[in-house]
């Protein structure tokens, strides 16, 4: 007997940006999913990415007036929020009570509370919610975070990682981005702390402004940051908004018994030698290049646990409730001058929790 085609996984998604557009490449790539909604403010956007994906009128459009038409719409399994993190969590629970799983891009909320309140909507109505960390799934990140486990440089001492951007973001994309700490470092601390296997004890930060435009809006585009974890390991986080060179991604494990480096990537392997000296070309010029593949496969890997087919999410309610903390835990540490305990951070945390849980109910 013939085999029976497997259903497509009907998909929409929220926000056509940059990092939008990149999760419609690889959505549309995927033989297992189909693209059913597009829900941009931006007309004029959403008609260039349906002329340069070669898209057909069967797909829907819309903006944010259409969003419960499309969450009504039963054609729609999955979601992937991708608008600026201050619409997060309302679409997160919206999507959730509508009965869809959501892929939702980093970071969740920007308070934990808003990030525990996203993930107690997905268990309340069973869905599933995938917080896209993607630095996870980027083959040499993830090729170091096995050989750490595995023992291969001993006991870690320290990690360094170097997070430039490239080109320099526009204030406007800025003023909704969350600031340095929930956009940029956000990824390095959550990456570091996945290689530990274990949340820092304490986080110490400085950071300035050097582009006035950006000062101007509260923010900084040049951020240092430390965290010491149990066992003595100590992290270093060095974070920018703009490297005039390129795309700028480096990371460092060292341990007693060997170290472990992942370094810039180039678009050629190509060597370039004459009486001048050496080169090797230009570094990536960019998130969208450089993290290519790690975006298809942690997108892989979301429709994998949807179906069945692998247990567990890779990053987890705790990850991102973590990674919050900590950035939170840097705003505080800028604001006081001072190393912030994490541990009483999250004692804190907890107890004002239980605080609001005990007010709600005199209610």
């Amino acid at each position: 007997m013939a085999n029976q085609q497997r259903k497509k996984i009907g998909v929409a998604i929220c926000g056509l940006g940059k990092i939008g557009a990149v999760h419609l490449d690889h959505v549309v790539r995927n033989p297992s999913v189909s693209i059913e909604w597009l829900v941009e403010e931006d007309y004029d956007r959403v008609v260039q990415l349906k002329h340069e994906f070669y898209l057909d009128d069967s797909i829907k459009i819309g903006n944010s007036s259409k969003v419960d038409e499309m969450l009504a719409d039963k054609s729609v399994e999955v979601i992937l929020i991708c608008t600026p993190v201050k619409f997060h969590p309302s679409l997160i629970k919206s999507a959730c009570k509508a009965g869809k799983a959501v892929f939702c891009e980093k970071p969740i909320a920007l308070t934990v509370d808003e990030v525990k309140s996203c993930y107690a909507a997905a268990r309340k109505n069973q869905q599933l919610l995938y917080c896209a960390y993607n630095r996870h799934f980027d083959p040499s990140v993830r090729d170091i975070y096995k050989r750490v486990k595995a023992g291969e440089i001993g006991e870690v001492k320290s990690i360094k990682t170097t997070s430039r951007d490239h080109p320099e973001s526009p204030v406007s994309y800025l003023k909704t981005s969350g600031g340095i700490f929930f956009d940029c470092a956000t990824h390095d601390m959550d990456m570091i702390c996945w290689i530990m296997g274990s949340s820092p004890t304490t986080i110490y930060c400085q950071a300035h402004a050097f582009n006035p435009d950006i000062a101007a809006i509260g923010d900084y585009d040049q951020a240092g940051i430390m965290m010491q974890f149990p066992k003595g390991a100590v992290a270093h986080v060095d974070v920018n908004r703009n490297a005039v060179y390129g795309y700028d991604q480096r990371l460092e494990v060292f341990g007693d018994s060997g170290i472990l480096e992942s370094k810039n990537v180039f678009p050629t392997s190509v060597h370039h030698h004459d009486q001048d000296g050496h080169s090797l070309g230009r570094i990536q010029g960019g998130f969208i290049e450089r993290y290519k593949a790690s975006y298809r496969l942690e997108f892989e890997h979301f429709l994998n646990v949807y179906q069945g087919i692998e247990a567990n999410l890779d990053v987890t309610e705790e990850d991102c409730i973590r990674v919050t903390r900590l950035s939170e835990c840097c705003n505080e540490s800028m604001s006081l001058g001072k190393p912030i305990s994490y541990q009483q951070k999250c004692i804190n945390g907890q107890l004002n929790g239980q605080l609001n849980g005990q007010l709600n109910g005199l209610k």
